[in-house]
């Protein structure tokens, strides 16, 4: 019974041990281990790439804080230190107190006088980030609120900028140094044009277009360069920047006639005209039309006609068949009661007419010389002393020499009637020294236009007699009906 039970367990044991082998039996181990590969898919949430190293924004300072000079410290920390420094120049300050946070406003000066030295010298790269940190703190600093023009607190008409008081930013001693900060980095070489348009964006230009209309001649100043350097140096830009500026002057003309940077704007659009090529696009022409020409008609053109005449006669300078178009405009805008406006116009027209080739002075002649005899009449002298004084310019002479047949009967009746009845005297000689000359070019033409004239002064004559005569009837007749 004992051996039973001895050779049942060995059995037993047996039977347990083939089974556990066969459990345990090792897999075969592959012949190479398969590639590592990553899938991302959108189901995994639990599986996330690790995030690669790159420069951090520091968060932005509660105080102003004096920071190391970025030339003593080190390369691996130059970017922080710059985003700080940077930060440092977003606080304001309250100006009108000189001494309020005298030392913060210290700080804050020599910070950006630092962040100046370091795009113009390109001491330091700039990565994408410390641009855009850069960008946002000078936009921060420069749009603004404007304070009130004089003419919104007094609520009368603007008057003339010379004879105001000049206004001064208070703030300027900080806002210069920024606006310097702007225009170093536009004209740096450093400055790649691809990246930094993205921050000196369409809507960065529409804004900076806003503050022309601020009163600080000196920020107006920063501004127009500004502007110009970013119109040439960002292309994209180029056909945004004009549609604004025509929106702008729109607006002058037709809408409010109150604009402070209409000349730095005109500056900026005569050196646009000037790198015109030619044939002249239909849109530059259209501007012509629509916008420079229709900019006579204020009352305050007197304070920009400087610049608004330079860009008239570049358009002529650059296309020569403008000329008739660029005259007419200026006949229909022509003032016919402010004298200094008129005199204005007539100092431009003869800048215009030294560019006018004879074809294109043909076509607007006799318009142009009707006008130019009710200047030499007009009672104000020094409208008819301008007005002759065109025949002291060799060019306009010979175009008005070669049409003689046309212009002399035209102007003919002024000359005289300004030689005998003008009260002033050196209009009489003026007029005395135009009519010689026309003698001395063709004195047929000029016996011809006198005889003319005296014929016409004889009927004159003669209806005043009969408008007289039929007066005296009709009191004769009252007086017997009463």
């Amino acid at each position: 019974m004992k051996n039973k039970n001895k050779m049942f367990n060995k059995i037993m044991k047996r039977g347990k041990k083939a089974s556990k082998e066969s459990i345990e039996a090792p897999v075969p181990a592959p012949a190479a281990p398969p590639p590592t590969v990553t899938v991302n898919h959108a189901s995994r949430t639990s599986v996330t790439p690790k995030p690669t190293a790159g420069p951090v924004v520091p968060p932005r300072p509660t105080t102003v804080e004096v920071l190391p000079n970025l030339k003593d410290t080190p390369i691996n920390e130059k970017h922080g230190v710059f985003i700080r420094k940077v930060h440092v120049c977003c606080f304001f300050f309250d100006f009108v107190d000189t001494m309020k946070s005298a030392r913060e406003k210290e700080i804050k000066r020599q910070t950006l006088a630092e962040l100046i030295d370091i795009v113009q010298t390109g001491s330091c790269k700039m990565n994408e980030i410390m641009q855009d940190e850069m960008v946002k703190m000078i936009a921060l600093n420069i749009f603004r609120c404007l304070p009130p023009a004089a003419h919104e607190i007094t609520g009368g008409p603007g008057g003339d900028p010379e004879e105001e008081d000049m206004y001064m930013d208070p703030s300027w001693p900080h806002l210069q140094l920024v606006y310097e900060l702007l225009l170093r980095y536009v004209v740096s070489s450093d400055t790649d044009a691809r990246i930094a348009k993205r921050y000196l964006n369409h809507s960065f230009v529409l804004r900076l277009l806003d503050l022309f209309d601020c009163e600080d001649i000196r920020e107006r100043e920063y501004l127009k360069t500004i502007l110009h350097r970013m119109y040439g140096r960002f292309m994209v830009h180029r056909p945004y920047i004009r549609s604004a500026m025509n929106n702008i002057l729109y607006r002058f003309i037709f809408e409010t006639e109150r604009y402070g940077g209409v000349n730095e704007l005109l500056e900026i659009i005569s050196s646009i005209i000037y790198g015109f090529s030619v044939p002249m696009k239909e849109e530059h022409k259209l501007f012509l039309i629509r916008a420079l020409i229709p900019l006579h008609k204020p009352k305050c053109v007197a304070s920009y006609h400087q610049q608004l005449s330079y860009c008239m006669t570049l358009f002529v300078e650059k296309d020569y068949r403008l000329a008739d178009i660029v005259i007419r405009g200026l006949l229909k805008c022509w003032p016919i009661s402010n004298c200094g406006k008129e005199v204005l116009f007539l100092g431009e027209l003869e800048e215009i007419l030294e560019f006018t080739q004879s074809l294109e002075f043909k076509r607007c002649m006799v318009p142009l010389f009707k006008q130019i005899g009710r200047s030499i009449r007009s009672p104000h002298f020094q409208v008819a002393e301008r007005a002759l004084f065109w025949w002291n310019n060799e060019h306009i002479v010979a175009l008005i020499a070669e049409n003689r047949h046309v212009i002399l009967p035209i102007i003919f009746d002024p000359l005289e009637k300004n030689i005998q009845y003008h009260w002033n005297q050196a209009i009489n000689g003026l007029s005395s020294n135009v009519r010689r000359m026309f003698v001395e070019m063709d004195s047929e033409l000029y016996e011809r236009c006198q005889r003319q004239y005296e014929e016409k002064e004889i009927m004159a004559e003669k209806l005043e007699e009969r408008r007289i005569t039929t007066w005296k009837r009709l009191e004769e007749v009252a007086d017997e009906a009463v």
